[in-house]
């Protein structure tokens, strides 16, 4: 997967290096989470779809983290999508499994609802992490920002970012937690 990353970061700079270490963060603390919950998950789909989660980032406006493309941030998660099913499409490979990683693992998920009451750039339907996959991932990148040093947060400073969003934000917040026994 790294040769996707490198596709589309061809030279090596502050935005490559940011989305690497936090991927690479957001891979191991997916993984944990994963093979601790003594849930049956694919951890190779885990593994990959953690490194992939963020490859749409180059494309949006968030020049605190490097990033100096023009789509709202908020949109990075569809984008990598597009991105990855392109990829796909011109390397005869499969990678639907990834893009939907991609495209669900923002916030704790995005509604239909989310969208249309917080007035999103983004087309309305849901964004909901589905499969035990995409759950751990969007769960592992709640606790990694991009800014920053890349220390872990806490999970009480996760739940206090949750709350800053509508109360349906934690909820689901929440129930990944007690899904994937964190505490």
């Amino acid at each position: 997967m790294k040769e996707i990353i490198e596709y589309y970061y061809p030279e090596d700079g502050q935005l490559r290096r940011s989305l690497i270490s936090h991927s690479e963060n957001v891979r191991k603390k997916a993984l944990a989470i994963a093979e601790s919950s003594g849930l049956d998950l694919d951890l190779k789909l885990v593994s990959e779809g953690a490194l992939l989660h963020d490859i749409g980032i180059f494309k949006c406006h968030a020049p605190g983290i490097f990033c100096t493309g023009n789509a709202p941030y908020i949109t990075h998660g569809i984008i990598g999508a597009k991105l990855l099913r392109e990829y796909a499409q011109q390397h005869d490979i499969d990678l639907e499994r990834h893009a939907r990683i991609c495209e669900r693992h923002t916030g704790s998920g995005l509604s239909i609802e989310d969208i249309r009451e917080q007035k999103l750039p983004l087309p309305e339907r849901d964004y909901l992490p589905e499969t035990l996959e995409e759950k751990a991932v969007c769960l592992a990148d709640k606790f990694f920002s991009k800014s920053g040093d890349g220390t872990e947060k806490s999970l009480e400073e996760v739940r206090r970012g949750m709350k800053k969003f509508a109360p349906a934000t934690l909820e689901r917040f929440d129930a990944l937690c007690k899904l994937f026994k964190i505490k």
